[in-house]
């Protein structure tokens, strides 16, 4: 019966400090304007697609140059998408963990492609990504209402557009 009461204390005590955090939890997800969680949602796919297409242009028979390339983009987002992860998390935000559809279906063409044409095809949609990505974090730099997130997007413009910069270089290789 002792040990009854002892159980039932615990389990009350572990209601009445996880009521708090999860209205902690509540209240900072909240506290994300809708502008910012699409743009961590957003940012946590073209990553994930990032990394995806870049370990295909090392693992393809792709040029020296887009292999070199492909390998920045897996270790840039990669680093990128857990530093995106973490922050979510302490905002209480659940972000994808998969690429959507759209972009799978990418992934899958490319997967088909080999030698100078998935050179040309990867430098092609990392052309056009870039120009997107580097727009998207321009935007949320300057005029997202998170700091945290605001802080993430300035940190990573310059990464994005160092790649945006090297990538139209392959591509003018070409």
């Amino acid at each position: 019966m002792r040990r009854a009461g002892i159980y039932i204390l615990a389990a009350g005590l572990m209601t009445m400090t996880a009521g708090p955090v999860m209205a902690q939890t509540a209240a900072k997800t909240a506290q994300v304007s809708a502008a910012d969680k699409t743009f961590a949602s957003e940012a946590a796919i073209g990553g994930m697609t990032e990394v995806a297409l870049g370990q295909l242009a090392v693992q393809k028979d792709s040029s020296a140059d887009v292999k070199q390339f492909g390998q920045q983009m897996v270790t840039d987002h990669t680093q990128a998408n857990q530093e995106l992860m973490a922050l979510a998390k302490q905002h209480g935000m659940v972000l994808p963990t998969t690429i959507d559809a759209k972009h799978q279906a990418m992934v899958e063409k490319m997967k088909g492609l080999n030698g100078a044409a998935f050179d040309s095809a990867y430098v092609k949609e990392m052309v056009q990504d870039h120009e997107k990505d580097v727009a998207a974090f321009q935007k949320q730099a300057s005029s997202g209402t998170d700091p945290a997130l605001k802080a993430f997007a300035q940190k990573y413009l310059p990464i994005l557009q160092k790649h945006k910069d090297m990538v139209k270089a392959l591509s003018a290789k070409a």
